[in-house]
């Protein structure tokens, strides 16, 4: 019988060497009776417990060990404790740091792929922002430029109209116009498109024989072709196409108003007396005023 463990200084494996020397055992006998392999058996004896499995296990070869000997399995249990808890513990130890530092690592890696996912999420709404602010752009720019062009015909189409004669069914008292010259083949390039109209002439309150009894006398002659608008004092406007060489009149007791299509084929008098050139040829003229 064995004393106590605390009174042995040698380890586990020692004493199982001992004794299986001491009954002239061999290990492969041994691993035999325990069917446990030699290579397990000798690092038992060796005490290098880390060529040993886990613990568990470990502690069923030192009973099985203890049982082929003959010897007593709890203070062979005991011995082991004694001789590889330091072993064991540290392996725990390691084995617990072991598997924190798998946990931490698994945490990284889906921290990075949480951060990762929302990097991408924020990128992809991004380029749907910027994707949807551009369409937005692409299509405010033809509706602005639309409402530009809307814009400026409707402002051309009221210039028009403000200077168009307001009734074409009144008829001038008299309707003389003086001999006019061959109408010249083609029109100038500069000259603007007159308005299109049945009669050029018609709605013109000219007089070739008129005098200065009126306030006011106007006298425009054409040496190209252009076109005239007319306003005598508050009276509504009245528009005439010239030929070269045409010779018209008008009367008004305050002042005229002249829109003229092409400004340097116009030549004017009032009262008999030369008026200063309305402009270059083929230069739209608007809001002529002629007074005393």
């Amino acid at each position: 019988m064995t004393g106590p463990v605390a009174e042995t200084k040698e380890s586990v494996g020692e004493f199982f060497r001992q004794v299986r020397e001491t009954k002239g055992l061999t290990l492969d006998e041994v691993a035999i009776k325990t069917r446990i392999h030699p290579e397990y058996l000798k690092a038992l004896e060796d005490s290098n417990f880390s060529k040993l499995p886990e613990q568990v296990f470990a502690k069923g070869f030192v009973r099985s060990y203890a049982r082929s000997l003959g010897l007593d399995e709890d203070d062979a249990m005991r011995r082991f404790t004694v001789s590889a808890g330091t072993f064991y513990e540290k392996h725990e130890e390691r084995e617990r740091l072991r598997q924190q530092q798998a946990e931490d690592e698994r945490k990284r890696k889906a921290n990075r792929k949480a951060v990762i996912a929302a990097a991408g999420v924020a990128v992809l709404g991004l380029v749907l922002l910027l994707t949807r602010e551009q369409g937005s752009v692409s299509v405010m720019r033809p509706d602005a430029d639309a409402a530009r062009a809307k814009t400026a015909r409707e402002a051309d189409r009221r210039a028009r109209t403000e200077t168009a004669p307001a009734d074409h069914a009144a008829k001038p008292q008299t309707s003389a116009p003086a001999a006019a010259a061959p109408i010249q083949s083609g029109k100038p390039s500069s000259l603007p498109t007159p308005p299109t109209t049945s009669d050029p002439l018609a709605g013109l309150p000219f007089d070739v024989g008129a005098s200065t009894e009126a306030g006011l006398v106007l006298t425009l002659e054409a040496s190209v072709l252009s076109w005239v608008v007319v306003q005598t004092d508050d009276a509504s406007p009245h528009e005439a196409l010239l030929r070269p060489g045409d010779r018209l009149t008008w009367k008004a007791q305050e002042k005229f108003a002249l829109t003229i299509g092409n400004a340097g084929g116009i030549r004017g008098e009032l009262n008999g007396k030369p008026l200063a050139p309305f402009g270059p040829k083929g230069r739209v003229v608007r809001d002529i005023v002629i007074t005393r």
